[in-house]
């Protein structure tokens, strides 16, 4: 049974700017889903209709590829980190109920600025990959030693220092805005983006192990970070994902070699 703080918190997220930033959130993984269509059924196009969704779809190593893939990061960035963050959103919303000057919405724009920024780098880092053809045109890795790579520093970095600063501050947002409070939405909304990208990029870069059109993967890592930012449970996942993670990335090169 849920607790009552619980509930009475659920029951509040019913305003216009929730229902909006819910359909965002929904809208970006119903996009990454028609993005993530495999290539024989993209061509039907008496199915999914459209030769846009064919050609957003069709990743090159060109500055036309790059704006997809711009697009496609950016996606899924929002689809898997806006869940993450509802609860630091949610504490801030009850808090401007009694402050005046809040706005929800600079908040969340700030927050999402940072993982556009993160979206950048990681399309550089794809166009890297595919031009050094260790990814595939969807981003698979086609290497395993790339694989196991990403899967040690993901692991090891689940034992960083840094990464439980970040989490400490994502799993206590009261706090976090009160020490920041005067600084005014859109800067809070900067920093929170910053620690949650703290917490949380590592994993993202999995996408290029798991694939990043991958929505199996999406939907795992994505509940695995929402459960990681909550106080209660996610103090007992961390680390034993970072030995996951590490003992499957060595795994990797013993059996590579």
């Amino acid at each position: 049974m849920l607790k009552p703080r619980l509930t009475e918190g659920i029951r509040r997220m019913n305003g216009v700017h929730w229902l909006l930033l819910f359909g965002v959130i929904l809208l970006c993984w119903a996009v990454l889903f028609a993005m993530s269509v495999p290539q024989d059924l993209r061509a039907a196009g008496s199915v999914y209709g459209a030769e846009f969704w064919q050609s957003l779809c069709t990743l090159t190593p060109d500055a036309g590829g790059a704006a997809r893939m711009v697009l496609m990061w950016i996606l899924m960035s929002a689809a898997m980190m806006a869940p993450t963050a509802l609860p630091a959103f949610a504490t801030y919303d009850d808090l401007g109920q009694t402050t005046e000057g809040t706005r929800f919405g600079d908040l969340v724009a700030g927050y999402l600025l940072v993982w556009i920024g993160f979206s950048l780098f990681a399309t550089g880092l794809q166009l890297v990959l595919l031009r050094a053809d260790l990814v595939s045109v969807f981003g698979d890795s086609r290497s395993t030693l790339l694989s196991a790579f990403l899967l040690l520093i993901a692991g090891g970095y689940q034992f960083t220092p840094l990464k439980e600063q970040c989490l400490s501050k994502c799993r206590r947002p009261l706090v976090f805005f009160m020490q920041h409070w005067d600084e005014g939405a859109f800067r809070n909304g900067l920093r929170l983006g910053a620690v949650c990208l703290g917490c949380c990029w590592a994993l993202m870069l999995l996408a290029f192990v798991g694939g990043v059109m991958n929505l199996a993967f999406m939907g795992l890592a994505t509940v695995f970070m929402v459960l990681e930012k909550l106080p209660e449970i996610g103090r007992w996942l961390t680390r034993p994902m970072g030995g996951m993670l590490c003992a499957s990335g060595l795994w990797l090169l013993v059996t590579s070699i």
